[in-house]
Parts: C-alpha cells; sequence; structure tokens
C-alpha cells in the first residue's frame, strides 16, 4: 500500500512547531533538519527548502521569539515589576525559543529579521524602565541589572535549581526578587 503524500497549508509553520517541540524535548544540539522532516511527515529536502540550514531554521526561531517576548514585554507597558514577570513567564512558557534567541553561536546573528525583532524587545525592555523606580541617570545600568536578574531567574527556573518549595508560578515567584532590585526596603534608603 503506498503512503498518501503530506500536504500542508502552512509547512513553514509546521516545522517551525515542531522544531521548537523537538528543541523542548532534547535541546537545540540535538535538532535535526532530518528527524524535523520525519516528525512532520515531508521529504528530507522539504525543511532545506523553507530554510537552507539549521542555522537558518534556528534564527526564524529566535526571531519569532524576540517578537513573542516584545509583544508581552510591550503589554507590561513601563512597570518594571510587570515587564521583569512578563520575561520570566515568556522563558517558562516558550522554553525552545528562550534556549536559542540568546545563543548567537547558533544564528545567523546578522540577519535582518532578527536584528529588527532584537531591536523590538530591546525597546520594549527599555520602555519598562520608563519605571518611575529607576532612577533617570542610571536607566542603562538599571536596564543591565533587571535583565540579568530575570534572565538569570528564568534560567535558574528551567534547569531546576531553584528550591522545590519555591512555587509553581515562576513569574509569581519572581516577583519578590525583582521588587529587591527596584522597591528600597526601608533599611536601604538612603
Amino acid at each position: 500500500m503506498r503512503q498518501q503524500p503530506y500536504h500542508h497549508g502552512d509547512l513553514r509553520r509546521a516545522l517551525l512547531t515542531a522544531a521548537t517541540e523537538a528543541i523542548a524535548e532534547s535541546g537545540a544540539a540535538a535538532l535535526s533538519l532530518r528527524d524535523l522532516a520525519r516528525r512532520v511527515g515531508v521529504s528530507h529536502a522539504a525543511p532545506t527548502h523553507h530554510f537552507g540550514d539549521k542555522t537558518s531554521l534556528l534564527t526564524a526561531i529566535a526571531t519569532e521569539g524576540l517578537d513573542l517576548l516584545a509583544t508581552q514585554l510591550e503589554a507590561a507597558g513601563d512597570d518594571i515589576l510587570a515587564a521583569g514577570q512578563a520575561y520570566v513567564r515568556f522563558a517558562a512558557t516558550h522554553r525552545a525559543h528562550f534556549e536559542v534567541m540568546f545563543q548567537p553561536s547558533l544564528l545567523h546573528f546578522d540577519a535582518p529579521e532578527l536584528i529588527t525583532a532584537r531591536q523590538r524587545a530591546g525597546r520594549a525592555l527599555r520602555a519598562s524602565l520608563d519605571d518611575t523606580r529607576v532612577p533617570a541617570g542610571d536607566r542603562d545600568n538599571a536596564r543591565l541589572a533587571a535583565w540579568s536578574i530575570v534572565h538569570g531567574f528564568a534560567t535558574l527556573w528551567l534547569s531546576g535549581a531553584l528550591p522545590h518549595d519555591a512555587g509553581d508560578d515562576p513569574a509569581a515567584v519572581a516577583g519578590p526578587v525583582i521588587r529587591l532590585l527596584f522597591e528600597p526596603t526601608p533599611d536601604r534608603r538612603a
């Protein structure tokens, strides 16, 4: 009996979805275009036809991830706490995207679409630092500190390195950690 050929209305989307599932299961290093084709049920040449190579596929995933992150940060507005929690929530719900977004060695880091997505996410993060709790003269350091805190927290959460009794909601658990950075306590006020 002959197998019916696979037809899909949006093969590019199906390949991206299958790739993020594979990365979530085994990591970006284990991703192969041949396995991806098998998962989607297409010829082994189909992923190459759409993306060219694995690096281009990972670049598309990173671009998509940065756009998703920017959307969540934009929704948080200029509230640094809400933006930090949105960042952590994004990492927890888009693990595969998060894994590849900050790995320049896996990407065509100079791809125009990736640069545009990085700039959008950067603008959204900077907008959250318009929060009145952030001193105007120190916004560059505050931006780096905020990104370091939320990125580090998200990475620790995803790796399972945080205490098991921390809770089930990463954004809620991150809230008090982010507050420590931007809300002075009585003993830290000048």
